[in-house]
């Protein structure tokens, strides 16, 4: 075989497996480490799909992702599954198999962070966070530390049914299907929703 065959060999055998290097880096990475931590750069983009439990979401100054949490049970805590997929400073994050008995959640994170939340019930709290933030529970309860409202340039909050109070915006509704929009100077957005609870942006 000629050295030009054998460069085409290797090409076209290149080719052939790239696709499936590609997806085998974006395939998901099981974690069972408690607590668990990895680098996250600030000003990344966080994407949370959370069980029902308690959750605390904590801006830090390292640039660092932590997850960590407890179970009144050390053989239910066993049965959670956290998932961790891509990295640098665009991660999805998915946790389920939560149990019922006041599991409690809690993830620090760089204080600048783009968050993308999806639960299914419990409490959300956030706090020291600044950045996009779209955020929505079927049921229960989210608690958002908003920082400065000057910040936010397009801000939207719904309940379908329940209360939403959002001082830091001079808004306080309750009953069913109650909701606010508003703009601002700032060059961030906020989204929150919850089905069925509360929520509070202060």
């Amino acid at each position: 075989m000629t050295r030009a065959k054998v460069w085409t060999y290797r090409l076209a055998l290149f080719l052939l497996l790239a696709p499936g290097l590609a997806v085998a880096g974006d395939r998901p990475l099981d974690i069972t480490a408690n607590p668990f931590e990895t680098d996250f750069a600030p000003g990344g983009r966080l994407s949370l799909d959370l069980c029902s439990s308690g959750v605390g979401l904590r801006g830090t100054d390292e640039n660092k992702l932590r997850v960590s949490y407890n179970s009144k049970s050390a053989y239910d805590a066993d049965r959670v599954k956290v998932r961790l997929k891509g990295s640098g400073n665009s991660v999805s994050l998915e946790i389920d198999g939560c149990p019922h008995n006041n599991f409690q959640i809690t993830i620090s994170l760089p204080k600048i962070t783009h968050l993308y939340v999806r639960m299914w019930a419990g409490q959300l709290d956030i706090s020291n966070i600044t950045g996009d933030k779209n955020l929505e529970l079927h049921a229960g309860q989210l608690n958002v530390d908003v920082g400065k409202p000057e910040e936010y340039g397009q801000v939207d909050a719904s309940v379908t049914t329940g209360e939403l109070d959002a001082a830091s915006f001079d808004v306080s509704k309750g009953g069913l299907f109650r909701s606010f929009h508003k703009s601002g100077p700032g060059k961030y957005k906020l989204h929150a929703h919850v089905g069925a609870g509360q929520i509070d942006l202060n």
